[in-house]
């Protein structure tokens, strides 16, 4: 007993002791505490001689100074550049006739025999007998010049007979195509007045992956969104352009974009214009982790192009190449892995006369690296025929610099130059007798057709002369159903052929499509 009583005498001055430990130690146990839920935790307390600073992660602008994550001021200098584009495609209802210019087509007789006249009816008339009724298509563009020019994608006003634009503040303006390019898939239109809000262009080599963009458009009609993301990569292929002569270098992203988006901006946090986006890599038709945006250096050089000739220059060096990795360098017993592998080079072209040989890779183009095929094309798409490039090749572990003069897919250093001013270059094409031209762009859009070439002089007793009744100033659009938007893709298609071989076309003015046939 009296131990327990020994050890609770000893309990009651322990805990005086720590009682009166609390109070010195400035403790006040008379302080009620109350937990509650809260969806930010509270601030912590701090004097004022507390050295503090704000938590906001600073970033490295393209020139270097270090600015705060606030993309308001990007936001607010862009917006008012990027356009809703509205385009409607269709044409009206017109017979095919059969009779062309005195002379009934052999091609036509034939099918008329066998399908009867409905066989020949448009396409894009009555919906009750098969014809589609127009449609119409949205997409985004930026405003790029004051006087307002606008760059969007092609497929935006693709086949489009009326585009409406409607800007920021909601004035309405009709737009006309002024050239396209589907090898990058960007379009320049125009709509009349002055002191348009615009976009610079940036040097897009500067984007640095992991770099902070915006993207600005439409996405599902939602006029001015604005979303964040940053540079994942650059130099992108995704075989997203069914062309022969594609070029695919894109800036890849991680911002938001939806169908609605393409032609939109894509910004850095300066609000310069990156580059033009223009597609997603996606499992459902909705954005999914990744965009692709064309990259502003491109996109100057195809809107100078269009602006002056009407149609993109572009250069050729005569070669096929693959791109190098650590396998194929091991094959081939080379050093390096990274560059573009020269797998044999054209005979009379470009690389040939400048001395490029097969085996060769090249590591850099116009002073730029050369990592892989995208890299590289995107270099030589920014330049013309007639234009020099410098090559630099590892040629058997030796660097070695070439001065390469490009050329265009005909062979020549010429540029072929729509008919804008009525003052286009002519070709002749000795083989069948004609000499073409670019056709006008206004003429084509008239007719509601993408694409042609205008026959400008036809030789007597040539092959056109002797076996139709085509006269001079006839647009050619297609040969053998396969479109022909240019002279090199005319020349290109009938060199393909052999035999027969009929053309499709229109006179100016001239409702009727007509068709001549004849031998290669």
């Amino acid at each position: 007993m009296k131990r327990v009583s020994q050890l609770m005498i000893a309990a009651i001055l322990g805990s005086i002791i720590t009682l009166g430990a609390y109070k010195m130690m400035g403790f006040d146990n008379t302080a009620t505490t109350t937990v509650t839920q809260s969806p930010n935790p509270p601030s912590p307390k701090v004097s004022d001689s507390t050295p503090v600073a704000l938590t906001k992660m600073p970033i490295q602008t393209p020139t270097g100074s270090a600015v705060p994550v606030d993309f308001t001021a990007a936001a607010a200098k862009s917006m008012p550049a990027v356009v809703h584009i509205k385009s409607s495609a269709g044409r009206a209802t017109t017979q095919r006739r059969s009779q062309q210019r005195g002379q009934q087509d052999p091609y036509e007789q034939f099918f008329r025999e066998f399908f009867g006249d409905d066989f020949f009816s448009d396409p894009y008339g009555d919906p009750r007998r098969g014809g589609r009724a127009p449609s119409q298509s949205t997409g985004s563009g930026v405003i790029i010049s004051d006087d307002g020019y606008i760059v969007t994608n092609n497929h935006v006003i693709d086949e489009a007979q009326q585009i409406e634009v409607t800007l920021f503040d909601k004035r309405s303006f009709p737009a006309q195509i002024i050239g396209t390019d589907p090898t990058t898939d960007l379009a320049l239109i125009k709509i009349e007045g002055n002191q348009f809000p615009k976009l610079e262009l940036t040097n897009s080599d500067n984007a640095r992956v992991g770099e902070w963009v915006l993207a600005v458009g439409n996405p599902f009609n939602l006029a001015s969104t604005v979303t964040a993301g940053i540079v994942s990569a650059k130099g992108r292929n995704i075989n997203i352009l069914k062309n022969k002569y594609a070029i695919e270098s894109f800036i890849q992203t991680d911002a938001a974009v939806n169908p609605g988006n393409s032609g939109g901006a894509l910004v850095n946090t300066t609000g310069e214009l990156l580059g033009i986006n223009t597609a997603i890599a996606t499992p459902t038709g909705t954005y999914a982790g990744y965009s692709f945006a064309v990259p502003a250096n491109i996109v100057s050089k195809v809107v100078e192009d269009l602006k002056e000739y009407g149609s993109v220059q572009r250069g050729f060096l005569g070669i096929s190449i693959q791109s190098l990795d650590g396998n194929v360098a091991k094959d081939q017993g080379i050093d390096i892995s990274q560059g573009v592998l020269i797998d044999s080079v054209f005979v009379s072209g470009a690389a040939y006369e400048a001395g490029l040989q097969s085996g060769d890779v090249i590591i850099a183009a116009g002073g730029n690296p050369v990592v892989d095929n995208p890299s590289f094309m995107g270099q030589v798409a920014r330049h013309r025929p007639g234009e020099s490039m410098e090559v630099t090749v590892n040629r058997n572990g030796v660097e070695r610099d070439f001065q390469v003069k490009l050329r265009n897919k005909l062979g020549t250093s010429n540029v072929i130059a729509n008919n804008k001013n009525g003052n286009s270059p002519s070709y002749e094409l000795p083989k069948l007798g004609i000499v073409l031209e670019e056709a006008d762009m206004r003429v084509l859009r008239n007719q509601g057709v993408r694409g042609g070439v205008l026959v400008k002089d036809i030789k007597k007793g040539g092959i056109i002369d002797e076996s139709t009744a085509m006269e001079e100033g006839f647009v050619i659009t297609k040969v053998k159903d396969e479109s022909v938007n240019s002279i090199e893709e005319f020349e290109e298609v009938v060199m393909q052929l052999q035999g027969g071989i009929m053309v499709e076309g229109f006179y100016p003015g001239d409702p009727n499509t007509y068709y001549y046939a004849f031998g290669a």
